[in-house]
């Protein structure tokens, strides 16, 4: 007898069964595959991937790069060797998880990522510039504190930190071969916050940063930050300005420092002129002020040294001049020229500033003001023409130095100071940010206006 043909309910039972078992197979597929992405997304920040331009970290391949500017922070741990000392290895990975769950959540929070872990230090990036870096720099040292009084109601010793920061442009991308691919921010902005960190260890302060950072805030800093040292920083041929962030001392001290801070800074310039009969008085009385001040005890310790040893740790730059280098050169004509007459103008200021010439200085004064409002309407109406793409930060910049300007102003009309001291300030106010700004940002800007010439067709 031929076989019964299957009832068409038993053809959509099975077809149903096979639907389902194929809808479980694809929900474990797809739940793998989150659960993978997930684990990788553990080794690859969420948003360096949304700076790449990728949903997934599947779709990031060899060479993807892309250019930001940003502000490089690194945090790294003070005395780790003893700090671990003792301890096994399991508890001091645990202790410096423990010590990243304190701080990360703080980057995070005022819009910045952890980069790298580089054994007992942090290198973070904050995409939306220097105000957000500082605000997480200042939340970071409130956690440490926390995180201290828990190591010490533990008996544990506490845990310092040096933090320091620097802005500019980088690149960020993927490096690597065909087995295996890390993704890595390159640039001098990099280099000069590892600087300025490891600066932190010789002025004794928790949180530093450079000049460019500071300029590139937008407007001039706060009472709670003060010039603290022009430095050379390996790989930069023209000396840095490094400024101390003080907000999160101990309140007796954070007050003491803001009260301070003009004799502070001028006892600084006096140091640098090699004036330490000049110098020392005025670190004596900030430190009778402020008896906790770190940078002001080393300044004393410099000034006893050059005393007793002639040992000088300064630049050598007190005259307030820079003559033209070839790194000054952006390599676009217009920009370039206005450049030199610039550099030209800021150089007769101090000229005249070193000679007494008040005329001089007011004439100068108009003229640089005049003309430094031209040369930023040449450059951001390039900008906007050409659809630049980091015109709000170049501008932020811009506006930056008029605000310094216009304090560098105030300060040379007072009457209140010394020739030697404003021929420092202005060499601090305008020649380090010339420096910064046309061997970063402007050159930037003079590739990427050349890059557009190079693609018009001939």
């Amino acid at each position: 007898m031929a076989n019964a043909l299957p009832s068409s309910s038993t053809t959509v039972e099975g077809l149903r069964a096979e639907l389902l078992a194929e809808r479980e197979a694809h929900r474990r597929t797809r739940e793998a595959l989150e659960h993978t992405e997930a684990a990788l997304g553990r080794f690859v920040p969420r948003q360096f991937l949304t700076m790449l331009g990728k949903r997934h970290i599947t779709e990031v391949g060899l060479g993807d790069a892309i250019e930001r500017k940003l502000t490089v922070v690194f945090v790294d741990i003070r005395d780790f060797t003893p700090l671990c000392e003792g301890m096994t290895p399991d508890e001091t990975f645990r202790f410096v998880n423990a010590f990243i769950g304190a701080l990360e959540p703080e980057i995070e929070r005022h819009g910045g990522f952890v980069d790298k872990y580089i054994g007992d230090a942090i290198m973070a990036l904050f995409p939306r510039g220097a105000a957000d870096a500082i605000a997480g720099a200042q939340a970071m040292l409130g956690a440490l504190a926390r995180f201290g009084a828990e190591r010490a109601r533990a008996g544990l010793a506490p845990v310092r930190v040096g933090i320091g920061m620097h802005t500019g442009i980088v690149s960020l991308g993927t490096v690597g071969d065909a087995t295996r691919l890390e993704t890595t921010v390159l640039g001098d902005a990099v280099n000069v916050a590892s600087r300025v960190e490891e600066l932190t260890k010789v002025y004794r302060v928790p949180l530093l940063a450079s000049g460019g950072a500071i300029y590139a805030l937008g407007e001039a800093p706060g009472a709670m930050v003060r010039f603290v040292d022009r430095v050379r920083v390996k790989g930069k041929t023209h000396p840095q300005s490094i400024y101390e962030l003080f907000e999160t001392d101990p309140p007796d001290l954070r007050v003491a420092k803001a009260a301070t801070r003009p004799t502070f800074e001028e006892a600084v310039a006096w140091y640098h002129h090699r004036a330490i009969d000049r110098a020392m008085p005025l670190f004596e009385a900030c430190q009778n002020e402020a008896p906790g001040d770190e940078p002001t005890r080393l300044y004393l310790e410099r000034c006893r040294a050059y005393l007793a040893e002639g040992r000088f740790e300064g630049t050598g730059e007190v005259d307030g001049t820079t003559p033209w280098r070839e790194e000054f050169t952006v390599g676009y004509g217009p920009i370039d020229a206005q450049h030199r007459q610039l550099l030209g103008a800021f150089n007769r200021l101090a000229a005249a500033l070193k000679h007494g010439d008040a005329s001089g200085v007011q004439s100068i004064l108009a003229f640089a003001d005049a003309y430094a409002a031209e040369h930023f309407g040449l450059e951001e109406g390039l900008m906007r023409v050409h659809g630049y793409p980091f015109i709000l930060e170049h501008e932020r910049e811009h506006r930056s130095f008029v605000e310094h300007f216009r304090r560098l102003r105030e300060e040379i009309e007072s009457g209140r100071h010394e020739l030697p001291f404003l021929v420092f300030l202005a060499q601090i106010v305008l020649i380090d940010w010339f420096a910064n700004h046309s061997t970063g940002t402007d050159r930037h800007l003079a590739r990427f206006l050349r890059s557009l010439e190079g693609a018009r067709p001939s």
